[in-house]
């Protein structure tokens, strides 16, 4: 996505005239909320140094939000109709996504960016949409955002890939589990072929058993290309255990679901091995960077993360060492139709910065990122326009593309609002901007 005319974002419209600021109130004043003009206005305000986040001081709430619409229309070269409408096909939804509809809930969906990702899926400029009720979150991520991609982007790379289902079966005795383990190594391929068997997009990766006294968890895990995949793995490991017990009697299938998949739980095995795609994002930022635009130092931001995030979360017992990387991840997720009780596992993060020379290095490291750009909720109007906007919706021109993208545009928006909350908080300003854009004062 080009991005070019927002490179003076950061000016204030006081660096104008008043003069051209009153021309350009007046221009921007007399278009209609859904006026096609609109982007055009809107990339003329970005040109004179007008930040996106003022359109409010010269028109209305409603205008404001229509030109930034129209303007992403342009840059992502995408149709948001569906997000600046409020109504629903109610058919998309039935037998899909929920029961007993009555209705939607609509949330306030705002974009972060242009961030510069430099990744193996994600390469380019990209506003981020995130879906959020919390005042100041977006503004805290734009900001990490743009220290981020002034100093040269974000670095982003994929270590693991795969979706996880482990049913757990029962033993009269753990001289049964002896010769069962033996037997899933010895048919690895027939039980790989009558999983496969049930689609035509999943593959089974690895079988990692894990025993307790006389019951066997065997952890599949799956490639599911652009899908998120729970319905696909739990299918096809539903006919691996069939096969399984057809062919080793004394194996008991107890659950499906045998709790050390691990899904919408925090846990270890997802820490370790990972569950959907396993992520890493990094920056490094200049001195100059982080002290004229975030108002910090490499020393000061090294020492909050060593002192808050890494001994602070460890005293706490935590096996999470981050600022609030949860905060990102809901956003996007509930912004491109994900599973938001995944946020649990999926904002899993270590935030790590080291000191080389005078620059401060960061990154972000999250094994379990659960997402899809195929079914579920992905496939809703406005949730498919958020995916669109960052050329990722449906599926990849590769298997799985479009979903590894997401994921490490997701890592990068982690990355960004967790280099801004550290240097919010050196500089004290975190309560300072929650009062400011977070508390309703009417």
């Amino acid at each position: 996505m080009a991005a070019g005319n927002m490179k003076n974002h950061g000016k204030s419209s006081s660096d104008l005239s008043s003069k051209a600021n009153r021309a350009f109130a007046r221009i921007l004043a007399s278009a209609k909320p859904h006026n096609e003009k609109m982007g055009e206005l809107l990339s003329t305000a970005l040109k004179n140094n007008i930040p996106m986040h003022k359109l409010e001081s010269y028109i209305d709430p409603e205008s404001a939000a229509a030109a930034r619409r129209h303007f992403i229309e342009r840059t992502a070269g995408t149709d948001l109709s569906a997000i600046g409408s409020s109504n629903l096909d109610y058919s998309l939804i039935s037998g899909k996504n929920a029961e007993n509809v009555i209705g939607y809930t609509q949330m306030p969906l705002g974009i972060a960016g242009p961030i510069l990702i430099k990744g193996e899926y994600a390469k380019g400029e990209f506003y981020v949409p995130m879906a959020t009720t919390e005042g100041a979150l977006i503004a805290s991520v734009n900001r990490g955002m743009k220290a981020i991609t002034s100093s040269g982007g974000v670095k982003t790379i994929v270590i693991k890939n795969a979706m996880t289902r482990a049913p757990v079966f029962e033993f009269d005795s753990i001289a049964e589990v002896s010769d069962f383990l033996a037997w899933v190594r010895e048919n690895h391929e027939a039980v790989k072929a009558a999983a496969e068997a049930t689609t035509s997009h999943g593959k089974l990766i690895d079988v990692m058993p894990f025993v307790m006294g006389a019951n066997v968890w065997l952890r599949f895990s799956f490639d599911t290309g652009d899908a998120m995949g729970m319905n696909m793995v739990t299918i096809a490991s539903e006919a691996a255990c069939e096969y399984i017990e057809s062919n080793f009697k004394k194996a008991r299938l107890v659950s499906i679901s045998g709790n050390m998949c691990s899904d919408k739980k925090n846990s270890s095995i997802n820490l370790l091995f990972g569950r959907g795609k396993s992520v890493i994002a990094e920056a490094i930022l200049e001195e100059e960077t982080t002290r004229e635009m975030l108002k910090a130092t490499p020393e000061g931001i090294h020492n909050l993360n060593l002192k808050k995030n890494l001994l602070g979360s460890v005293r706490a017992g935590s096996n999470n060492l981050n600022g609030h990387a949860a905060n990102m991840v809901a956003a996007v997720f509930a912004a491109t139709g994900q599973d938001i009780a995944q946020v649990v596992e999926s904002s899993s993060c270590f935030t790590i910065t080291e000191l080389k020379g005078r620059k401060l290095h960061i990154s972000v490291t999250m094994p379990s990122i659960e997402v899809g750009t195929v079914g579920g909720g992905s496939g809703l109007p406005t949730q498919k326009e958020a995916l669109s906007i960052l050329g990722a919706s449906g599926s990849g021109k590769t298997k799985g593309s479009n979903s590894l993208k997401l994921a490490e545009i997701i890592a990068s928006t982690v990355l960004a609002g967790e280099l801004n909350l550290l240097a919010a908080q050196f500089s004290r300003e975190l309560g300072k901007a929650h009062s400011r854009l977070g508390r309703n004062k009417s």
